[in-house]
């Protein structure tokens, strides 16, 4: 049977994870680097340089934000591909699109942290978001439909991991709303959502 260049390429589900936590390693990185250490041109007293570090609470706040907002991303991808024997070069075009979002990850955040009480950049970031919950909605929709999922467990997590992507999607549409009411009350309920996604806080324990 002659095969064709489409038939041949990304059938390595291995690249994907690989090519991912690098990029997730370099986004996570660049976060941080939003965080300027402030300059001064003469002498400097304590009370300024107190004053100085307060001033940047909002960027170490966004920065702890999309912090979270790339670790939980990152384990998403993660669990998928625990189950994912098997992929192709759909499959490898969805994960790098979905890994485009991940990278504009740092823009959308200092784009929040300069303007952190406007709506605009509270719906911005939200967006970025959305379209990192859609890659991965995606990926997962198309390795049930070709059969990429390990059988043994198929039946078992497509269901649940599908279920905690809509979830986490709609949470966080309705904090990103609450910037029409304050846009920190938003972000905290957003930090909130993250953070009960990663420890399960309320999520019910197996006995």
């Amino acid at each position: 049977m002659k095969l064709t260049y489409n038939k041949l390429a990304g059938q390595s589900a291995e690249r994907i994870n690989a090519i991912s936590d690098a990029v997730f390693g370099v986004a996570m990185t660049l976060l941080v680097l939003e965080i300027k250490v402030p300059e001064f041109e003469s002498h400097v007293t304590e009370d300024e340089l107190v004053h100085a570090f307060l001033a940047l609470m909002p960027k170490f706040l966004v920065y702890f934000l999309s912090f979270m907002t790339a670790g939980i991303f990152w384990a998403g991808q993660s669990a998928q591909f625990r189950h994912i024997e098997k992929s192709d070069r759909n499959m490898t075009w969805i994960n790098l699109l979905f890994l485009l979002f991940v990278s504009t990850l740092p823009f959308s955040t200092a784009f929040l942290g300069d303007h952190i009480s406007y709506k605009f950049p509270v719906f911005l970031y939200w967006f970025n978001i959305f379209l990192m919950g859609l890659g991965l909605y995606i990926n997962w929709a198309y390795a049930k439909k070709h059969d990429f999922i390990a059988e043994e467990t198929r039946d078992t997590v497509y269901k649940p991991i599908k279920k905690r992507i809509l979830t986490a999607q709609t949470l966080y549409f309705a904090g990103a709303l609450l910037c029409f009411v304050n846009s920190y009350l938003s972000i905290a309920v957003i930090i909130a959502i993250q953070l009960n996604y990663a420890f399960a806080f309320f999520s019910p324990r197996q006995k």
